[in-house]
């Protein structure tokens, strides 16, 4: 599949990973629109790359509505790639006692329900879009996390939220091949985002040693070089991809 041409929806792309996406798209000739929060730096980031945004929450299905109609009527929309989520961290029996229930239901009302919001109306307008010579209409991308394989203390909401999404990828691209769209699913490892901008120096060199090889954190350019694959390469799917120097997170 050709990205130039093509029209893209890239969720939480105005920062990190998403960002880095909306880049290397946009450099292929991709028509692209960022949905993000309103608070964003969205704005600033479409103006400056060439793109639309769109601002709006994932679990917001007419926010999702509206950039998926602006994304089409740029072009047909063949790229949708799911970025946006949060993290969390927080023991279920803590200090100050039991998790409360609505701090797990919102990781997964954003990562896992916000993702699957996206896929489903993302795939309805794709569904109408004329199909290329193979019958392919497009590819979805979601992101999930090592964490959803190998979740450490403190990670339980956010590993349900993230094993969730990687769960589902089979089943959508099985679904999906009777109209042409294929579904894949990126599980990055410890990344350079701006999350881990914010750790003091020796705490990002210290995770940076626990990958086996290479010993660094994971760039977002390399997230967005294997969205384009993905998008690229028509027999890729139904697959998760880890994308993390081999590394196997241990408890703590």
């Amino acid at each position: 599949m050709r990205i130039a041409g093509a029209s893209a929806l890239v969720t939480g792309g105005a920062s990190g990973l998403g960002l880095a996406t909306v880049e290397r798209l946009r450099g292929a000739g991709a028509e692209v629109v960022i949905l993000d929060l309103p608070d964003s730096d969205g704005l600033a980031v479409a103006e400056r790359l060439g793109a639309v945004f769109s601002p709006g929450d994932v679990t917001d299905s007419e926010a999702i509505g509206a950039a998926v109609a602006l994304a089409a009527d740029r072009a047909p929309l063949r790229i949708v790639v799911s970025c946006a989520g949060v993290a969390a961290a927080e023991k279920v029996l803590g200090r100050e006692g039991v998790l409360p229930l609505d701090r797990f239901v919102r990781v997964l009302q954003i990562n896992l329900v916000g993702t699957f919001n996206v896929v489903r109306l993302a795939a309805d307008a794709m569904a109408r879009t004329e199909p290329l010579d193979d019958g392919g209409r497009g590819v979805v991308v979601t992101t999930a996390s090592v964490a959803a394989f190998e979740g450490q203390v403190g990670q339980a909401a956010y590993s349900a939220s993230k094993g969730g999404v990687q769960a589902m990828t089979l089943p959508l691209a099985r679904e999906f091949a009777a109209i042409g769209i294929r579904v894949n699913c990126i599980a990055p490892g410890i990344m350079q985002t701006p999350m881990m901008a914010g750790l003091p120096e020796k705490a990002q060199q210290s995770l940076a040693q626990q990958v086996p090889h290479p010993s660094r954190l994971g760039r977002p350019e390399e997230f967005a070089a294997l969205v384009q694959h993905l998008a690229e390469n028509d027999y890729l799917n139904g697959e998760t991809i880890r994308l993390d120097g081999a590394i196997r997170m241990a408890p703590r």
